[in-house]
């Protein structure tokens, strides 16, 4: 098996994680798919309504933040997949978005993206 297979294209070339990868997006989306499905558990349609949403956009930033610090692309993708899942939803955030207080940042946010698409269909 090829391992892009079963990656899913972006829905949104205007902002989110592609809006904000700019050049690199082509090369970032498949390993950002890749190791958020992994690192989450989830499904690639629901990496994928995380990658187009706002929080993807701000996921990338952190991939270009690292990026920028001298890490390759793929180990910048790790880092921010690691620090995402290591911070955890407040309480404060648990009320203004829904997410269960306590989980990771990573995993919430991609749920609550998998949410928000299926809701709006």
């Amino acid at each position: 098996m090829h391992p892009n297979d079963g990656l899913l294209g972006t829905h949104n070339q205007a902002s989110g994680f592609i809006g904000a990868m700019g050049q690199r997006a082509s090369a970032a989306w498949p390993k950002a798919m890749t190791r958020i499905a992994e690192a989450t558990g989830e499904r690639f349609e629901s990496v994928r309504a995380f990658l187009d949403s706002r929080y993807g956009r701000q996921f990338a930033d952190d991939v270009l933040n690292f990026h920028h610090a001298g890490l390759d692309l793929d180990a910048a993708v790790a880092a921010a997949v690691n620090r995402w899942q290591s911070w955890r939803v407040s309480a404060r955030s648990s009320t203004h978005t829904g997410i269960p207080r306590g989980i990771s940042y990573l995993t919430g946010f991609v749920v609550a993206a998998a949410f928000e698409e299926e809701r709006v269909e």
